[in-house]
């Protein structure tokens, strides 16, 4: 399929489309679909069915309230779908709760008689599968070659990172934050870029979801260096969601406050997309654990000290 039209209903699926060379047969894209800004005029075709705005404890609830029901959080413009005639639609179905799922697509379409674009489902459980997820996408649309090469060059890229971090003698206890309230580490992919940029990764497991954590265990634990990087959020929005943490007893404890190793993360445009930018954001982390061995000039628009 060397021309066909393609709808990604992801945002790393975008990113990963776009990376391949083929923006120009993307037709539509999700609505948290942002990267690159050339994709931005094409209409979206889901929608959250719930208030994304508020606290994340806040948006927690809502998200919960739903799930519990049975019912999916996104909603799917069957209709729009079917007028823009896709060959191809790339979904996923690694979280119900990130983007839309593979379940919510299939039930979009199964009234379609006419025809039945193929369906490509991205699981992104680490970083292997990242790779095995272009891999995909790029032979569904036709450009296998261009696909290896994409994934050659990040890999390329990202293993210059770690063959650097690998000779540094200083290797800093990490906390990753990836949701405020409730308390959430980061799992899946965020464990192997923290060891990747030399780091000891304390939550989460590489290969496995994101683990909620306590509060006590994060104390217990006394990090070296707290990132956080909230599912969706960018710095700004991160920030107001702080005194959360900041305002909690022992938190100014932390050994991680008290030396002034807090960062603030764009989780929604690096961290939290298994896409090519995996590579921007292990470059990120270097340059945070080690900035006096690495300097990317991603501070002020990947990350800020808190």
């Amino acid at each position: 399929m060397s021309d066909g039209r393609i709808v990604s209903l992801l945002a790393s699926a975008t990113e990963i489309v776009a990376a391949l060379g083929l923006t120009d047969r993307l037709v539509a894209i999700s609505h948290e679909c942002d990267y690159p800004a050339d994709i931005s005029n094409l209409p979206a075709c889901t929608a959250p069915k719930i208030d994304v705005s508020g606290s994340s404890g806040e948006i927690d609830r809502r998200v919960k309230e739903v799930v519990e029901l049975g019912l999916s959080v996104y909603r799917v413009d069957s209709d729009k779908l079917r007028d823009l005639s896709p060959d191809l639609i790339v979904t996923q179905s690694q979280c119900e709760v990130c983007a839309v799922s593979e379940r919510d697509l299939e039930f979009a379409v199964a009234a379609w008689t006419d025809s039945r674009p193929e369906i490509v489902s991205l699981r992104p459980d680490s970083l292997a599968d990242v790779w095995r997820d272009i891999s995909n996408v790029a032979r569904a649309a036709g450009v296998e070659a261009a696909g290896a090469e994409l994934i050659a060059d990040l890999q390329a890229r990202m293993q210059h990172v770690c063959d650097r971090a690998a000779t540094l003698e200083s290797r800093p206890r990490v906390a990753c934050i990836e949701w405020i309230d409730p308390l959430m580490a980061a799992g899946n992919w965020m464990p192997e870029l923290v060891e990747m940029a030399g780091g000891i990764n304390l939550f989460g497991e590489a290969g496995k979801h994101s683990p909620w954590m306590t509060w006590d265990t994060l104390a217990a634990a006394d990090p070296d260096v707290v990132l956080i990087l909230p599912c969706g959020f960018d710095i700004a929005r991160s920030r107001a969601e702080m005194p959360f943490l900041t305002q909690i007893a022992g938190w100014a404890d932390l050994k991680a406050v008290r030396e002034g190793q807090v960062y603030v993360t764009d989780g929604n445009q690096y961290f939290n997309r298994p896409g090519p930018r995996l590579a921007d954001s292990l470059e990120i982390l270097a340059e945070i654990l080690h900035p006096e061995h690495f300097s990317f000039g991603y501070r002020g628009r990947g990350w800020e000290t808190l």
